[in-house]
């Protein structure tokens, strides 16, 4: 019986001693050194990749936002057309108008499921394209599949540069600036490939409606 107690006691003590050094290394020291390198060689990164603006935090260059000038008598978001919009953000949650998410919010991440053949998806995406098309005037023929459609994770961050493009001229006309200074800032934001052949090249919407904002202090200074 002594022995029974004794070798349970033991078992005992030597499962708290792991659980206490596994605690004090997993929990502890390796946290602290895992951010201690990702501060020291990408703080940045580490940091959340936030992007300033005047000497104010504006967002994260890995997330999407929106520019909305106000709701509709519906309660729904109105784009400000003096920015450059982002794709369409199709989160999990109920925020929704016709099957697209209204806002990005970092609480329904995540695709919509849908189907290419679901009726509510194939609704949405027409919906959208004509409004594209009637709001910066193309014809739905040359409308980007980024500007009807979301990302896997709805907080994409960037567009294509064929969707800056088609917004140019809307842009530039309600900020009264040239079409051609606001065509060189999207081509200046523009990223290539990742390595020269690695996805699609791209425009990340935040850092470009803050250069948009530059341009139009200048243009007020000037």
């Amino acid at each position: 019986m002594n022995n029974s107690v004794r070798n349970t006691a033991r078992l005992i003590g030597a499962g708290l001693r792991a659980l206490l050094v596994l605690t004090v290394v997993c929990g502890v020291i390796y946290p602290l050194v895992v951010t201690g390198v990702a501060q020291a060689a990408f703080p940045g990164k580490a940091n959340g990749s936030e992007v300033s603006s005047q000497g104010k935090v504006v967002g994260s260059s890995l997330l999407g936002q929106r520019y909305d000038k106000g709701k509709d008598k519906n309660g729904n978001p109105v784009p400000d057309l003096k920015f450059f919009q982002p794709r369409p953000s199709a989160g999990l949650g109920s925020n929704r108008t016709n099957g697209v998410n209204t806002q990005y919010d970092l609480q329904v991440s995540g695709a919509s499921n849908l189907g290419a053949t679901n009726t509510d998806l194939v609704k949405a995406v027409k919906e959208r394209k004509q409004w594209v098309s009637e709001t910066y005037g193309v014809p739905e023929s040359k409308v980007p599949a980024d500007a009807v459609t979301s990302s896997g994770s709805g907080l994409d961050p960037d567009i294509s540069p064929e969707y800056a493009q088609v917004q140019t001229a809307t842009v530039a006309k309600e900020n009264h600036l040239p079409i051609a200074a606001v065509e060189k800032l999207v081509e200046h934001h523009t990223d290539g490939r990742a390595l020269g052949f690695m996805g699609e090249p791209r425009v990340n919407v935040l850092e470009l409606n803050i250069g948009l904002k530059e341009l139009v202090r200048s243009a007020g200074e000037g």
